[in-house]
């Protein structure tokens, strides 16, 4: 590692973890929020949309804007703007005459933050310098894993040590995570990605077909995770019976767990194996992991399969950027920036989705836990179909013969 960016990757590294907290601590206190405040359940389902409509927003934009501003002032903007979300949270609410306007605006911050610190965070890592990008890509991802992981074990801890009534505390400690970040990134040196902007750039990113296989791809690896991600701990609870809490760990708690073990032994193992061939690997476990989780009648072997589902989506986000980075040269920010809006699409549309097919279904998420195998089945096509079109650009001209 170079020792001059060393503040960088730990800075990056408090971003991930920022980016884990402004996007899985709110959900915990979704009853509570219900229950202090009196908002019903179709007005947290706006917060969610909100949220994401937000980050949508924040990647389909910052092409455009980040020449604006530059990076290290992006990077500031999105850490205070987590800080001021997470105390946003606990304060803003009573300063308002409504306090569902006061949990708006904090879910406004949160979501500004991290839709700035997942478009910016990868390229930045990417512009390192650095002997396997894939590695330093997992590596980096990884930290998203622990924080969430850690956002609902400390949350866990916090509220059986001390009382779910002292939520508005906790959210003030865990925004000093992003604060760090915002004094690091003060003084990280920054390296910027080569690579165009504008329109013309963008047109040229959505003729090339290797790109567009890893659109799709994105959209799958987001919804395969966010599936099972969102819906875990309601699995857990409903569909095998157990607490809030042990569904809590046993769900999402352990899905991020496994998730960012994937994440961190790719990153230890990239120089030996085949990128295409762990995303294509991964992907096929994920289905039947989902297919585990959906048709074992045993509670602890669909439990299993929700943690499995975690170790395989692990590589699949980051490698499909890694990839870009390393096959799709010139891509710069506006291809981050494009990857992340497609991922983004993946996490909104594939847990609404899953939640409506369960409506259908009487409650019962293991009908769209069968179908949500389908995701990462189609991921591995696209992963074959990408690697033959990687091949076939870097195939060696053929000799022509000549005569005379």
């Amino acid at each position: 590692m170079h020792r001059s960016f060393a503040l960088t990757r730990r800075a990056c590294y408090v971003s991930s973890v920022s980016q884990a907290i402004a996007i899985n601590y709110a959900p915990l206190l979704f009853l509570t929020f219900r229950d202090a405040f009196g908002v019903s359940l179709s007005q947290i389902a706006l917060l969610i949309g909100l949220n994401f409509a937000i980050q949508l927003t924040v990647d389909a934009l910052s092409a455009w804007f980040m020449d604006r501003i530059g990076l290290r002032q992006a990077m500031l903007v999105a850490h205070v703007s987590i800080t001021a979300g997470l105390c946003g949270y606990a304060v803003f609410p009573f300063w308002f005459p409504s306090p569902y306007a006061g949990l708006l605006l904090a879910t406004l911050f949160t979501g500004l933050g991290g839709g700035l610190v997942e478009v910016l965070v990868s390229p930045i890592i990417e512009a390192c310098p650095k002997k396997n990008g894939a590695a330093s890509m997992s590596f980096l991802h990884s930290f998203y894993c622990w924080g969430q992981a850690g956002v609902i074990a400390l949350s866990v801890l916090f509220f059986a040590l001390f009382g779910i009534e002292r939520w508005r505390l906790l959210s003030c400690l865990l925004a000093l995570v992003p604060l760090c970040g915002v004094f690091l990134f003060a003084g990280a040196p920054l390296c910027r990605l080569p690579g165009g902007v504008g329109f013309s750039h963008l047109r040229g990113l959505f003729g090339n077909r290797v790109f567009l296989l890893m659109l799709v791809m994105m959209i799958a690896s987001g919804a395969s995770e966010m599936i099972m991600a969102q819906w875990a701990s309601s699995f857990a609870v409903a569909g095998v019976g157990v607490d809030k809490t042990t569904g809590d760990l046993l769900g999402p708690c352990l899905f991020a767990l496994l998730m960012g073990a994937a994440r961190l032994s790719y990153a230890l193992l990239a120089h030996r194996v085949s990128l295409f061939g762990v995303i294509a690997g991964s992907s096929l476990l994920c289905a039947a992991a989902y297919l585990v989780a959906a048709l074992s009648p045993l509670p602890l072997v669909a439990l299993l399969g929700c943690g499995l589902c975690g170790l395989a989506v692990g590589v699949l986000w980051p490698g499909v950027c890694a990839a870009a980075a390393r096959h799709v040269p010139g891509g710069g920010i506006s291809m981050f920036s494009l990857l992340a809006l497609a991922g983004d699409v993946g996490c909104l549309s594939g847990p609404s989705l899953a939640g409506r097919v369960a409506d259908l279904a009487g409650g019962d998420l293991r009908l769209p836990f069968l179908l949500a195998a389908a995701v990462p089945a189609l991921l591995f096509l696209c992963t074959l179909l990408l690697a033959a079109q990687v091949r076939k650009k870097n195939a060696p001209p053929t000799d022509t013969p000549t005569t005379g």
